[in-house]
């Protein structure tokens, strides 16, 4: 193989950079479409509400349909089962931007393509995840496999967003909605070319099948205490995704580019976290890796909740986005690094529903509330209760650190 950098070590894996071209263009198609959606929402209705239940309807399924949907990777061919679900995303893309162009979307349709968004992201992503490290053929570079898939999402989030808000600039969101829809060929082509070894597929009923990975989370002890921080995390930081729309247009005077800047400010903070977990070798120190990666999130949540200044605020945004995807990516690479290869779907689909199901709950939460109270004391208040859990965390690992010593 190719002598590749060290952050960029899983490269030198044809599958991965096969995977990992066509899946770059279609993030990037993605995020697109999210920041448009958004925009599209908002426009139409000025309900910060509605932004709410639009994130709260594509993420639920996450947290109802996820859990199951690990068993089901787990008994069927991955590679092909995704290639068909790519296909299903790129005709929900299409059928929206029809949809918008035609002048038939409304608040009912948005939520209603929401929601089937939402579905089909639930098998999509445990099942792209977990495919990682069949692409890779040393399991020693399925961490930096792992991290550059996180990578190229959030460098994504960074060049997306931005381009978002210029593209809204001069075309419609329906042309943007169909850019996505003509992005997911490209992950689709990779996947064809694919060369993978044939792996076993669990058997027996779909009920033992599932029973035996809930069991193997709820008995290990570390994979508990992650899910927990998982739940935590994007209950309350994951939030700032449904109210950034009000914070551009009320608080900032703004329009499609600031959404978009401050998304890609987000953007930039995770990319820079991806950057480090790549280069990271030691799977050991990310627990205290994640803790303090909460920590920071919680501090600029509430800073950019009681900032006033754009400038501050993409600070402020670059920080919590490196937060959020620092906690969120160590916990992925803890999680797969120690998962056995038959309960790899499971795993990841437990982790994947914990963290967008309740990603979708919070967002729900947090435009429900922000009609009532206004959106900077909602993100503050949610900033706040991450504050208090991590430094209630940081005391249970001092003094679970005592007893080991005693």
């Amino acid at each position: 193989m190719s002598t590749w950098p060290s952050a960029l070590r899983a490269l030198r894996h044809r599958n991965f950079r096969l995977y990992f071209t066509g899946h770059s263009i279609s993030t990037l198609g993605t995020w697109i479409q999210q920041v448009a959606l958004s925009w599209l929402v908002y426009r139409l209705t000025d309900s910060v509400a509605l932004l709410g239940v639009t994130t709260f309807a594509a993420l639920l399924p996450q947290l109802l349909v996820g859990p199951f949907a690990g068993a089901w990777i787990d008994r069927h061919d991955k590679r092909r089962l995704l290639i068909l679900v790519e296909a299903a995303l790129g005709l929900q893309a299409l059928t929206l931007a029809a949809l918008t162009a035609s002048g038939h979307i409304g608040p009912t349709t948005i939520v209603a393509m929401a929601a089937l968004l939402g579905v089909l992201n639930a098998v999509d992503t445990p099942l792209r995840q977990s495919l990682l490290s069949q692409f890779v053929d040393d399991r020693a570079d399925l961490p930096n496999a792992l991290a550059l898939n996180a990578m190229l999402f959030t460098l994504s989030r960074f060049i997306g967003p931005p381009l978002a808000g210029l593209l809204l600039g001069f075309v419609s969101e329906a042309t943007c909605f169909a850019l996505n829809a003509l992005s997911y060929l490209a992950l689709m082509s990779g996947l064809i070319f694919v060369r993978l070894e044939p792996s076993p597929r669990a058997s027996g009923s779909f009920g033992n099948v599932f029973g035996e990975g809930l069991r193997y989370a709820l008995e290990n002890l570390t994979v508990r205490r992650m899910m927990l921080s998982v739940l935590i995390v994007n209950l309350t930081a994951s939030s700032y995704v449904v109210l950034l729309p009000v914070f551009a247009k009320d608080i900032f005077a703004g329009d499609a580019t600031t959404l978009g800047w401050l998304w890609g400010a987000a953007g930039l903070g995770s990319l820079a976290s991806t950057l480090v977990l790549a280069n990271n070798r030691a799977v050991t120190s990310l627990p205290r890796v994640i803790l303090i990666s909460s920590a920071f999130a919680a501090v600029a949540m509430i800073g950019f909740a009681i900032s006033t200044h754009l400038w501050t605020s993409l600070a402020t945004m670059a920080v919590l986005g490196f937060g959020i995807s620092a906690s969120n990516v160590g916990t992925n690479i803890v999680l797969q690094s120690s998962a056995p290869e038959a309960l790899r779907g499971r795993v990841v689909s437990l982790y994947t529903s914990t963290r967008f199901g309740f990603d979708a709950i919070g967002g729900l939460l947090a435009g429900l509330l922000a009609a009532h109270l206004g959106a900077p004391v909602v993100l503050a208040v949610s900033g706040t209760i991450l504050l208090v859990y991590c430094l209630w965390l940081s005391a249970q690992r001092r003094r679970l650190g005592k007893t080991e010593c005693a």
